[in-house]
């Protein structure tokens, strides 16, 4: 084997004759050593968030659950005053709970004879992100809306038809525009009658009042009139008497 790889040197340059001989003599491959991939490292939001959570000077604003499978914000004001500045450089918990949900965590309720029970504490979970399991959180991942290919782009009949139908919805549109243009000025016209009916209403009611006035007065007149006229035929009796 040694003399062949000699006979080899003749042919071949120097340095393709001190490998060939070199894997002669050893047995070795002249492929290159195969590295295998490290793990994944985890989203920055999350490592700050697991770092947040374990530090326990944080326990009374946010900390994990007894069961270790959850973790709970126990004080809005102050985790949004002090720590979201301190850990990700803003004071929105919108935003916070945004971000939550972009990597799947699901809020928690809590749930007593069927009905939501309403409590200060804001609790969440994640399948990946446990107590004490810091190596699952290269398993969470970032929700990415995937759209195929051939969904994104619209065929020129497709195109056509959905423009078409938007002709019609607009044509639709303009009708029931038109419609209610119409009700409007109907609408205006009947509360001018209905303003103009209890004008009318009004001044009859008054007119009614001073006749009904007018009519008691005389009643009124009358009826003093009589009890005169009997004083005096009672006066003319008893001076005849």
């Amino acid at each position: 084997m040694f003399v062949l790889g000699c006979v080899a040197c003749c042919r071949l340059g120097l340095l393709d004759c001190s490998l060939l001989l070199l894997c002669s003599i050893f047995g070795t491959s002249m492929k290159e050593p195969s590295v295998s991939p490290g793990p994944t490292p985890a989203p920055v939001f999350l490592t700050k968030l697991w770092v947040l959570v374990e530090d326990s000077a944080n326990c009374d604003m946010i900390a994990w659950n007894t069961n270790g499978q959850t973790f709970c914000i126990l004080d809005e004001q102050r985790f949004t005053k002090e720590i979201l500045p301190r850990y990700f450089k803003h004071s929105n918990l919108s935003s916070f709970i945004r971000q939550l949900n972009m990597y799947g965590f699901r809020k928690v309720m809590s749930l007593e004879s069927g009905l939501v029970k309403s409590e200060s504490a804001i609790e969440f979970q994640h399948p990946f992100f446990k107590k004490g399991r810091p190596e699952l959180l290269e398993h969470i991942k970032r929700k990415v809306n995937s759209v195929k290919t051939e969904d994104a782009h619209l065929s020129q009949d497709n195109l056509q038809k959905v423009i078409n139908e938007l002709k019609v919805l607009q044509d639709g549109q303009s009708n029931m525009d038109f419609k209610l243009d119409t009700m409007k000025r109907e609408n205006e016209i009947l509360w001018k009658e209905v303003s103009s009916l209890r004008r009318k209403h009004s001044q009859q009611q008054k007119l009614l009042a001073k006749i009904l006035q007018f009519i008691l007065s005389l009643m009124k007149g009358n009826i003093l009139k009589g009890t005169n006229r009997k004083r005096y035929s009672n006066s003319d009796c008893l001076f005849i008497a």
